[in-house]
């Protein structure tokens, strides 16, 4: 749950995050919700895949750090993760080639590059994006993404897919029983987080991705998580230490969960043994 990277990234290598993206059931009330916690501005694109053939481009500090868009009927709220990769096409067939299913694309978006949709043989959904030249995402800094979870009932079945398309290497840092939690690791840098969900979900909780965002140390998890719950949102888990930082597990009014992060506050040992299921509706 930790991504040391600068604030932005022009170059990407294969399976490296590369954009977040929230669809959104009422996208004024997320915007606000967003603008208020993490300090937010928005611009709309037109976009024609979207129901309301817009795109909201989110900024800070004039870098773009997300996106959003109108949920369609049906759809489920939440922010969905995107991996760098360098050809849609190639990354497709090596999906189906590991067991994975490609629900949509490859699929080019002007000045923006390519995009496909996928699903992990464990369940977990996943979006590939080929970005444009120039591509810029903000990481690494307060209000920014800060890193993801892979959580899932299948362990072994995603290390497998991931580090053989990414090249990933995989290291557990659980103790594999109580906590089967690995790292997934590029040149020796981490790079995302893979979690076998434990006794704390329900075991019908679909694989899903936890998104992280990086909180200032002088703000703190604890003001920022009461922050959430005045904008209208909800403190899903309340904060606990971890050998990570300090963590939150948020939801935004539309009930879209996601985490944030005070990266200086460390502790040795894990903070929490049991946690509300953050899915359980």
């Amino acid at each position: 749950m930790s991504l040391d990277s600068p604030a932005t990234h022009f170059v990407l290598p294969s399976g490296l995050p590369c954009w977040v993206e929230l669809a959104a059931a009422n996208e004024p009330a997320a915007q606000r919700f967003y603008a208020g916690l993490f300090g937010w501005d928005f611009k709309e694109k037109p976009d024609p895949a979207t129901v309301t053939k817009r795109y909201s481009i989110a900024y800070l500090g004039g870098v773009q750090v997300g996106g959003l868009y109108r949920a369609t009927a049906g759809q489920p709220v939440g922010w969905t993760l995107h991996l760098a990769v360098h050809n849609t096409v190639s990354t497709a067939e090596w999906v189906e080639h590991l067991n994975g299913r490609v629900m949509l694309g490859p699929m080019n978006i002007p000045g923006r590059g390519s995009i496909l949709h996928a699903v992990d043989p464990t369940g977990a959904p996943v979006v590939f994006w080929q970005p444009a030249d120039g591509w810029e995402f903000g990481t690494g800094l307060a209000n920014m993404f800060a890193g993801a979870d892979l959580n899932t009932h299948d362990g072994a079945s995603a290390d497998y897919f991931f580090c053989k398309l990414f090249n990933y290497t995989s290291e557990q840092i659980g103790d594999a029983h109580s906590i089967d939690y690995a790292e997934w690791r590029l040149d020796h840098q981490p790079v995302l987080y893979r979690y076998v969900m434990g006794p704390e979900y329900r075991p019908d909780t679909p694989p899903h991705w936890m998104i992280y965002f990086e909180i200032d140390p002088a703000r703190g998890a604890d003001a920022a998580a009461e922050d959430a719950r005045m904008l209208g949102g909800t403190v899903v888990i309340q904060p606990y230490d971890t050998p990570f930082g300090r963590i939150a597990v948020l939801a935004d009014p539309d009930g879209a969960v996601f985490s944030i992060i005070d990266h200086s506050q460390v502790v040795e040992g894990w903070g929490r043994a049991e946690v509300d299921d953050p899915y359980d509706d």
